[in-house]
């Protein structure tokens, strides 16, 4: 199978899971996981239960009876599990790295061998002294008999073959030949080469056959002039006149003593040159007490033969060991056809195995940075220790160990030295018919097709804690082969999938060269595998970016992006290469632009607006972020994509499903603010007025789009937000300090008079809305995120506010300007952008400053002290009884200072995270009555001067005195090196856990059915006082507000008012954990659930103000993660000071319903995390209870402060199916509402303070079926359970009545003044198991109680 096909494949599966959340009919699917899959089958059924489920309320009565229940009840969808969840909070995860560890790959300094110095000393005819020949003995020298010509000639041809033998592996090198000489002669020879070779290696050849073995201290021997003497040359002389970097070869008997002598030298350190590291390389014939073998079979200089000639070497050896000696005539090695570097003939082929053999040896013998330095580092180098495996091989044979500096372990008897000798035999055994016809085909040897079935196999069964592939250099070797490099591309893109360590093992082994060289094919079947090679090894190493460039590699990838026929996955990839080859890289970034990649991105980003077609959104993803780091600091980058209409293009993809390509839209767009910026590198003041209209209306659009994803459901998106105004508020800090201290300036009556007049205000056409009063300014806030697109711009959000007044749009810019205008704040200039967007900007900082995420909070405080407004420390106690400023007791003095984003002024901060405060010295002291925490220390009437100067009067906490240093503090994106995250990743096969993942789902598939069956078939017996089976006390100050039940361990999870959440094992009595949600100071709970209760669930805690955060290993003590959270409510009403939020959780469709003091619900999709509707609750009062069916996608139930009840089908055109009034006697709000149990549409329980419980069935044209008066006046809680027939209620009275749902009273729980029986307080919540009859109760005094029916009793 191609890779392309099987990266098609799999990458189906690994796309970003794009949800196929419905509007329309269809139940939702949620996001898919890769443990998913297995569940196609229950998906047919579940495809069955959607039919039944669309079909009219009316006649669902009958097709019900059809719907396979179990389906039903365990819904498939799992959310909040991607890479972006486990990450974000903890830590950023870094991008491509440019430096360290990955880089040791790269040999240090590629070197040559500039200049080959050979001394032959042979003295032929004269056998020195030390020597005692045998007979026949080796007489060959350079494949010469110096015996068969006059003795000076031969000296001569034998110099001249040894000159052509080193120039096969080095053609470049200037080589020099000295043949007998004296020390002179070798100290000029050595002297020239040295300055011919500059810094380049000197090769320095010694052949001593003719003079005596080295002396003890390490001499060589030469000659005097008239060769009546041996002349001593010490190591150390030649040594300084070599210098470095060198290598040695002697070839003499005894030539381990130069070895040690030289390691001496080195230890002693009487090296020359003290100042520069040695690089020096020795390869000697044989150890210091051996002799060279004179056996006739070899020739006398076996070592220079094996260095020099390998081939011819290693065949002749082995033809006297192969069954072949006896057919075979040796003489016909000397005439193997071809060439050695033409593998398409024999010579070339034999050349390429050995190459490849000796590769792989040295590769798995030697440790990586030995490898590195002699095999990767020099050309000449790494042929000679190639070749000097196959010497200790074959002189091993003759007993005589040849040795090198740095020493190399034994490689003698490797395994694949037997791989070599059948290639050879199977090479040889051709050779008789191609010698005696040269027009015979040559059968090419199998070998490289075998290795790479190795490498397959390992690949199979390998990982990173086995043993490495052996075959990794085969691999490289073979792409050098049109046959066989597709799959050897595809093999090593397999190995690279297999992590960082794979890569990194490639690039060490020599990959690089071969992969750039490949950029230069135009085969397009490569052109898939290559992408993905590059991106695997781009994920690990940014440095590559250089060599890409230089080579114009950048092309390859710009013109496969532009390729129609290329899976959008792929597109992805080449867009992630060529995006980290522009980043911050000067030179890649100019190129690029060159060769048109904007154009190419944008032609794409355009095509997908245009086009209503669901697209890739990893590719979507990779082009803004492209296209970000294109044009990031560089204007001319910027300049070409303002006048492509960027923040046209842009804009529509910050509303796209997935949060990666909303969060990588606005980072494309905040780099393209940065334009802020250039006049700093002029010199000039950052609030110089742009002579370009364009750009500030380029950028007037750009702030716009941002502001509307200011409140966007994922943490990811709202970080680039924040780091976008940030670099925003950088280049426009005076104007902003300006507005910002427009609000502050204090005015003798109150608060909201020394706001400036907001009398004129147009809601912009984002959706921004703000009224004459001020509490609605939060609304633009809050409710930024909305575009004109979106049902919140057209959904009546602020029913009954002077919004839906038209008198109350006016002018565009008029929002600020008479509250402005008395002298301080006019500029002598005019402004780059417009008063109301700067005012929007400022409240869109202080929500992010108040950021339910702590990551996003804490990059909105420093936003905050860009224009001078900066945290004032302050040790905070939320509990006890001191008065908080949202306390009714408080606010007479203090105005509702009681949070950002629900109270009657925007900024009252102190209610958040943080007081606040200008830093500069105060001149009047502040008004305690119209700012408690937030200190104004600056009126800027006292300096009006200094709003002309660089400084506008108003500290800077965060930035220093020069423009450069001042840059760097500014919060960076993190989105690109997030994202980069994905391509470290396995791309081509599953995660291993996904099948203990899919075990642990099964196994708790069946727990839940058998216990569902149960439920529904056996009848309930009573629950009273006897049933209790555990009590705990929670130790919360203020009693326990919420408790949640775990389906599959014996574990009770409460909440208290102040959102300390502690974690409970009833059956052990042990407490598991304690945290605290927050660490804001207005606290206040609404609900707990969970989410992905099937599989790894997550806890959902959900605050009073409408802010989700959501946590995983709860249970784990202080081991809790932060995986995401958000504010899910948004456009609350005006003079509103507590929102009262309400929500519930519906693990059928993957939606969050919120809402409370505000005139919609809002629908948030956790799989998206987005807000996908708001759903106008057509009444004027607000919600105070909602349920989800968790059986009925897309269908809920809300109850309202005036004791109406509504369903809400989201499926249906109008949302709304029904209103009913049901708690009739008494208006009085419904304090608990749920679905019945059952598969039945529409039926409900509601239950209202008044103490009656109603039983609705919404397709009855009755109000209510059945009625329960359960507790007179004083109801707080009602818990329906999910699947037995039964519901609860609880009283202030101290009481909880247990009833079926025929109205029949199964017991009562009340609190007793006996000596052991339990304690109920006030009861302030009730839940159910979702799976048994345990209910748990909590109540206001800080005990929770659990109770079990008789049947779960006996169970």
């Amino acid at each position: 199978m191609a890779l392309g096909d099987l990266m098609t494949s799999r990458f189906s599966q690994l796309s970003l899971a794009v949800s196929n959340h419905v509007i329309d009919g269809n139940v939702s699917s949620g996001g898919y996981h890769e443990d998913d899959v297995a569940y196609a089958d229950l998906m047919s059924q579940r495809r069955d239960l959607d039919a039944v489920s669309t079909s009219s309320y009316a006649n669902a009565v009958t097709s019900t009876a059809t719907v396979p229940t179990t389906m039903a009840y365990l819904p498939q969808t799992v959310v909040l599990c991607e890479l972006r969840h486990a990450a974000f909070e903890a830590s950023t995860p870094t991008g491509p790295s440019d430096s360290g560890l990955v880089s040791k790959w790269r040999p240090k300094d590629r070197m040559k061998t500039g200049c080959v110095a050979l001394v032959l000393c042979l003295n032929i005819s004269v056998d020195p002294p030390d020597v005692i020949k045998i007979s026949p003995c080796a007489r060959m020298e350079c494949w010469t008999d110096p015996f068969s010509m006059a003795p000076q000639k031969a000296l001569e041809t034998i110099g001249k073959n040894l000159r052509d033998q080193y120039e096969r592996w080095q053609p470049k090198a200037r080589s020099k030949v000295e043949l007998d000489p004296t020390v002179d002669e070798v100290k000029k020879l050595c002297n020239t080469c040295r300055r011919y070779a500059k810094s380049e290696r000197v090769l320095f050849h010694y052949n001593g056959h003719g003079v005596p073995k080295p002396t003890a201290n390490g001499e060589i021997w030469l000659f005097n002039k008239s060769y009546t003497q041996y002349i001593p040359l010490p190591i150390s002389d030649l040594d300084s006149w070599l210098k470095t970097p060198s290598i040695y070869v002697f070839d003499c008997s005894a030539a381990g003593m130069v070895v040690n002598a030289f390691i001496e030298l080195l230890d002693c350190g009487t090296s020359n040159y003290p100042g520069s590291s040695r690089d020096c390389v020795l390869l000697a014939a044989c150890e210091a007490h051996e002799t060279l073998p004179q056996s006739s079979e070899f020739p006398a200089d076996v070592f220079t033969s094996c260095l020099t000639t390998p081939i011819k070497m290693a065949l002749r050896w082995f033809c006297t060991r192969s069954l072949l000696h006896e057919s075979l005539d040796s003489s016909l090695i000397d005439k193997i056809p071809g060439r050695q570097n033409d593998r398409k003939t024999l010579l070339g082929e034999l050349n390429w195995i050995f190459t490849a053999v000796t590769d792989t040896i040295a590769w798995n013998v030697l440790p990586h940075d030995l490898f590195r330095r002699l095999f990767r580092q020099d050309l000449l180098v790494a042929s000679l220790f190639r070749n000097f495996l196959l010497a200790e091989r074959i002189m091993r044979s003759a007993n005589c160990s040849p040795i090198s500096y740095p020493m190399l372990p034994p490689t003698h008897q490797h395994h694949m030295w037997d791989a070599w000798d059948m290639a050879a035999e199977i090479c040889l055994s051709q050779l008789p018919s191609l010698v005696e016809d040269p027009n015979a085909e040559f059968q090419p040897s199998s070998f490289f097709t075998e290795q790479l079935i190795a490498f397959e196999v390992w690949l199979d069964h390998g990982s990173e804690h086995k043993k490495p592939p052996e075959q990794l250099p085969i691999v490289l070797q073979v792409l050098l082969s049109q046959c066989h490099r597709f799959r050897a591309l595809v093999l090593l893109g397999r190995f690279l999938d297999m992590g960082p360590w794979a890569v990194d093992l490639a690039l060490s082994v020599g990959i690089f060269p071969y992969v750039l060289k490949l950029l230069q094919t135009t085969t397009p079947e490569l052109r898939q595998i290559l992408v993905f090679i590059w991106t695997k090894i781009l994920a690990l190493d940014k440095s590559c970016q250089v060599d890409l460039v230089k080579d114009g590699g950048h092309v390859y990838f710009i013109r496969f992006l532009n390729s129609a026929e290329a899976y959008p996955e792929q597109r992805a990839m080449a867009a992630f290469v060529l995006a980290v080859i522009v980043d911050g890289h000067r030179r890649g970034q100019e190129a690029c632009i060159e060769a048109g990649l904007i154009q190419v991105c944008l032609k794409q980003l355009h095509g997908f607006t245009q086009n209503e077609a669901q697209t890739e959104p990893l590719l979507l993803q990779w082009l803004c972020l492209c296209l970000g780091k294109l044009w990031e600091d560089f204007t001319e980058a910027q300049t070409i994509g303002l006048q492509a209409d960027v923040p046209g293009i842009c804009a529509p993809l910050l509303s796209e499903p997935q949060p990666e390509v909303r969060a990588s839209a606005v980072y494309a767009l905040a780099t393209l603010l940065d334009v802020g910026f250039d006049s700093f590198r002029d010199g000039i003041g950052g609030d110089e007025e742009c002579d370009d209209v364009e750009k500030n209306r380029a950028e007037m659009i750009i702030i716009k789009s941002l502001l509307n994803v200011v409140s966007d459901g994922s943490p990811l998106v709202r970080a680039e937000v924040a780091v976008a105004l940030a670099h925003f508020a950088f280049g426009h800090k005076q104007h902003l300090k300006s507005i910002a201290a427009a609000y502050w300036k204090p005015q003798p009556n109150s608060l909201l008079n020394s706001l400036p007049s907001l009398a004129n205000l147009k809601g912009t056409g984002s959706g921004n809305i703000v009224s004459s009063q001020i509490g609605p300014l939060t609304a633009m806030v809050r409710n930024g995120r909305v575009s004109t697109s979106s049902p919140l711009a057209t959904a009546g959000i602020m029913h009954g506010s002077p919004l839906s007044d038209d008198s109350s749009q006016l002018s565009d810019s008029g929002i600020l300007n008479d509250g402005v205008s008395n002298g301080e704040v006019n500029h002598s200039r005019p402004k780059p952008l417009d008063n109301a967007m700067y005012s929007q900007c400022v409240l869109a900082m202080f929500t992010l400053a108040r950021d339910p995420s702590p990551r996003v909070a804490s990059l909105g405080r420093l936003v905050l002290s860009i224009i001078g407004i900066e945290q004032v420390t302050k040790s905070v106690k939320p509990a006890g009884n001191s008065a908080w400023p949202s306390d009714p007791a408080n606010s007479s003095s203090t105005p509702s200072i009681s949070g950002l984003a629900r109270s009657s002024s925007w900024l009252d901060i102190n209610g958040g995270h943080m007081p606040l405060t200008f830093r500069t010295p105060p001149v009047s002291p502040p008004r305690q009555n119209y700012l408690a925490g937030i200190r104004r220390v600056c009126s800027l009437d006292f300096r009006p001067h200094l709003m002309n100067s660089p400084d506008s009067g108003l500290a800077d906490p965060l930035l220093g005195s020069t423009s450069g240093s001042e840059r760097s503090l500014l919060p960076q994106s993190t989105i690109y090196n997030f994202s980069c995250g994905h391509f470290s990743k396995s791309l081509l096969t599953a995660s291993d856990d996904s099948e203990e993942l899919l075990a642990k789902r099964e196994e708790q598939e069946r727990f839940a059915l058998e216990h569902i069956a149960k439920c529904q078939h056996s009848s309930v017996s009573k629950l009273n006082n006897n049933s209790q089976i555990a009590s705990w006390d929670t130790k919360f100050e203020t009693g326990t507000r919420t408790a949640l039940l775990q389906p599959f361990s014996p574990i009770v999870i409460a909440a208290d008012e102040t959102e300390r959440i502690r974690v409970w094992n009833y059956e052990e009595a042990t407490l598991l954990n304690g945290f605290d949600n927050h660490d804001f100071p207005e606290k206040g709970i609404s609900k707990l659930c969970l989410l992905n209760e099937l599989d790894d669930s997550l806890l959902l805690v959900a605050s009073s103000d409408g802010n989700i955060r959501i946590w995983k290993d709860y249970t784990l003590r202080g081991k809790q993660k932060h995986v995401t959270s958000f504010s899910s409510i948004q456009g609350h009403k005006p003079g509103v000071r507590s929102l009262n939020a309400v929500v519930d959780w519906q693990q059928q469709s993957g939606y969050l319903y919120a809402s409370g003091e505000i005139s919609s619900i809002m629908l948030w999709d956790l799989d998206k995390e987005q807000l996908v509707n708001s759903i106008p609750s057509s009444s004027d009062c607000s919600v105070s209870a909602l349920a989800s069916s968790q059986v009925h996608a897309g269908q809920f139930a809300a109850g309202f402060v005036d004791g109406s009840v509504r369903l809400y089908d989201i499926r249906t055109p109008d949302m709304l199916v029904r209103t009913t009034r049901p708690h009739t006697q008494q208006v009085a709000r419904v304090v608990g509402i749920g679905f019945q149990p059952g598969l039945d549409q529409g039926k409900i329980v509601s239950a209202s303070q008044a103490g009656d419980i109603q039983f609705l069935d919404i397709r009855s044209q009755r109000d209510t079926d059945l009625t329960i008066d359960a507790h007179r006046g004083s109801l707080t809680a009602l818990a329906v359970h999910r699947h037995a027939p039964i519901i609860a209620s609880g009283s202030a009275k101290q009481l909880i009545k247990v009833f079926s749902l025929k109205g029949e009273q199964l017991g009562t729980i009340r609190y007793q003044h006996t000596f052991m029986a339990q304690k109920i307080g006030s009861v302030s919540c009730l839940t159910f198991h979702p799976y048994q009859v345990l209910l748990a109760a909590g109540a206001a005094d800080a005990c929770v109680s659990i109770y079990a029916d008789d049947n779960s009793h006996t169970r």
